[in-house]
């Protein structure tokens, strides 16, 4: 494994829009229809309760793979209790940074990024495999999501690792940003993300966790956020502009206080509103 050198993450750059539901194969949600993904298996065995609590209220699990969180039995127990709720399971690729969570931007290649993502997904996928379980999608972490996001080469190399593994797989990717672009480049199909939790640039990025107001935390401001989302397609800026916003899955973060009752109350809150809440592969 190459050494891998921790770098200042640089600022977000205004990244060059990829409309949603433009690539014939791509996810198109007709009608009033959203995903409810989350970020899972990434605590050690037998800190599951958070992981236990949200899959009742979640339609896709992104499972860690092992390298900024979990490791192969947190990754067989995620598999068994999405498979027990009917969730559907999919790999949650991260940069190999135990310490920092993933979230720390790093100096890497697009080669040493298809690598280590090729790796990933197999892992996730033969552990799958054991349980008689296939993956549905593909969504990278933290760090490497955002800067897959802004770089094509990168992006690229993502959706490439993905191909290699499985051509049905479904690559995620915010809304707009590279990874969109480079699933359909890919021949993957490709799922548009939105944050109802996290704050967005004006430009559609979302402002980093270093700046202050990154995060939202009221709950009832989060659903109110997803709802529109979904229903308005779009969604207000940190500087108070509302920019378009058209997606096919709404992120929960599976490592936010009280995680599954946001879930919860977001899965209510869009079916209250006429919005069905399915996965992708139905």
């Amino acid at each position: 494994m190459p050494q891998y050198l921790l770098g200042k993450p640089e600022p977000t750059a205004l990244i060059r829009f990829q409309p949603c539901g433009k690539n014939y194969k791509g996810v198109q949600l007709t009608g009033m229809r959203i995903d409810l993904n989350a970020d899972v298996g990434e605590g050690l065995l037998g800190e599951a309760g958070q992981d236990s609590a949200l899959m009742p209220h979640i339609t896709s699990a992104n499972v860690a793979c092992g390298f900024h969180a979990g490791g192969p039995a947190v990754m067989r127990a995620t598999v068994a209790l999405a498979a027990a709720h009917d969730v559907a399971v999919g790999a949650h690729p991260g940069f190999p940074d135990l310490e920092g969570f993933g979230r720390r931007e790093l100096d890497v290649t697009p080669r040493d990024v298809e690598d280590f993502v090729v790796y990933q997904i197999g892992a996730l996928a033969a552990i799958a495999a054991a349980q008689g379980v296939r993956l549905q999608h593909v969504k990278p972490h933290g760090a490497l999501f955002n800067m897959a996001a802004r770089d094509a080469a990168l992006a690229d190399a993502v959706a490439r690792a993905t191909a290699v593994i499985d051509r049905s797989l479904i690559l995620f990717g915010l809304a707009g940003s590279e990874l969109i672009g480079a699933g359909w480049r890919a021949g993957l199909r490709t799922a548009c993300e939105g944050f109802a939790d996290r704050a967005y640039r004006p430009d559609g990025t979302l402002v980093s966790r270093q700046d202050p107001g990154a995060v939202i935390h009221d709950h009832e401001t989060v659903v109110a956020r997803a709802v529109r989302m979904v229903r308005d397609r779009t969604v207000e800026a940190i500087d108070g502009s509302v920019i378009p916003l058209t997606i096919d899955t709404v992120c929960v973060h599976g490592d936010t206080p009280d995680a599954a009752n946001l879930a919860a109350g977001i899965r209510r809150a869009l079916v209250e509103s006429g919005i069905e809440v399915k996965a992708l592969r139905g």
